[in-house]
């Protein structure tokens, strides 16, 4: 599953674009957090993502983000040049290849070491989808694969792109919810060069009209409720906000139960009822939130810009800035916890844990105790980005700032969770 969110400038209060996401993914599912430096490549070298070796560039940029502990590639993450990508399960029509390929995780990571737009990182995508395809395991190791949606965004521009197996089609946006189901219609403006006489020719698609991908594409089979009414509720949020959109808003996007409040209230309801579906999902054992994103992307000139991260679900952690001019604490990272230190994952999963036990006396509760922290995060991060943009060691400054920050954040959610399980 997966939800995500983009406004370009125009749309939100700071004038740069918003980009968020949640992955939802199985339940303990651990999804560290991982940053890898620029890089240039020897000739004839390879990169070996999660199911295959394929053909590396001369140069890659540095790059984070959040990536499922057996996965190569990842579910969300932003690059040096201000480009952000998160990706979604789309079900199509079509039957996905058997040959293992380039899942969608990898390629949000190839497009982000490989892109400096949004646009390049679309090409880029599109191009290794076309020679690769996206076929093996990508839920789980001994799972199915699936066929994947993106959300891109730089800036200045945000793209929307579909696929199945090789074929895509993609257009540009301005303010855009995107979750599991195609929704690109006619308005599509580039696609893979044979996409419409291949939709016709495989019976997808009989009108003489342009074709509209998600008539032709999407699977009937698959219920629609699983995805429509989060995406109908990511629209009212974004449009709610348009002019003025910042990142507390898309941070209370991502932590969205709907209407019944700050807990998860689907009370009786099950996986054959919208309301079991939230942007905050606790919706097992189909999907549940175990990691989130939130960048507000610079102009070309800042050399130090905040993401906001979290790991569980969002609505019982709190979301942490991290910087690309940094070196992110190692727990952001680590797969196990307590062996060479702390999890930040398994950290937050513990009390997401606990929260669970009793989410509706739990959830308010926890979200109330993260304030003050949230705050003096908040406080500190200003003042420390003004010194690192005032020409000292700005990378020292950062690294610094998220060791004592995460630090802080750990210690807080051990505590929580004591609390919450002791009563």
């Amino acid at each position: 599953m997966c939800d995500s969110a983009v406004a370009l400038g125009a749309e939100t209060a700071s004038g740069h674009t918003l980009f968020a996401k949640n992955s939802d993914r199985k339940a303990g599912e651990c999804q560290p957090f991982e940053q890898h430096p620029a890089a240039h490549h020897a000739p004839g070298s390879r990169v070996r993502c999660t199911h295959l070796a394929i053909p590396q560039v001369a140069e890659t940029y540095a790059v984070m983000g959040h990536s499922p502990e057996w996965v190569w590639g990842f579910e969300h993450g932003v690059n040096e040049h201000g480009v952000a990508i998160g990706n979604h399960t789309v079900f199509s029509n079509e039957p996905i290849e058997e040959t293992p390929g380039l899942i969608g995780m990898d390629l949000v990571r190839l497009g982000l070491e490989r892109g400096r737009t949004a646009r390049e990182a679309l090409e880029v995508i599109a191009t290794l989808l076309e020679s690769h395809g996206q076929g093996g395991a990508a839920l789980a190791p001994d799972a199915t694969g699936y066929h994947n949606g993106f959300l891109l965004a730089d800036p200045g521009n945000a793209w929307r792109l579909e696929t199945t197996n090789r074929r895509w089609a993609a257009r540009q946006v301005r303010r855009e919810a995107c979750t599991n189901h195609y929704a690109l219609d006619t308005s599509w403006a580039i696609a893979s060069s044979d996409f419409a006489a291949w939709a016709r020719a495989a019976g997808y698609w009989r009108p003489a009209s342009r074709v509209d991908v998600a008539a032709a594409l999407r699977n009937p089979h698959i219920p629609r409720h699983l995805t429509e009414g989060r995406a109908r509720r990511a629209r009212e949020i974004l449009d709610a906000g348009a002019g003025a959109l910042d990142v507390a808003a898309f941070a209370a996007l991502l932590r969205d139960h709907g209407e019944g409040g700050p807990a998860w209230t689907a009370g009786d309801a099950g996986p054959g009822e919208e309301r079991y579906f939230t942007l905050c999902a606790h919706s097992d054992p189909v999907q549940r939130t175990t990691a989130s994103l939130v960048a507000e992307l610079p102009d070309r000139h800042r050399a130090s810009w905040p993401v906001w991260i979290g790991f569980a679900t969002p609505c019982t952690g709190i979301l942490l800035p991290v910087y690309l001019g940094g070196t992110l604490p190692a727990s952001l990272a680590r797969r196990l916890d307590g062996v060479d230190g702390p999890s930040a994952w398994w950290r937050f999963q513990q009390l997401d844990a606990a929260v669970a036990k009793d989410p509706e006396r739990a959830t308010p509760r926890v979200r109330a105790a993260w304030a003050p922290l949230e705050r003096d995060i908040e406080r500190e991060r200003a003042q420390v980005e003004r010194e690192a943009r005032g020409g000292g060691d700005a990378a020292r400054v950062l690294t610094d700032f998220m060791e004592r920050t995460v630090a802080r954040a750990l210690e807080r959610a051990e505590e929580l969770a004591r609390e919450l399980q002791a009563g």
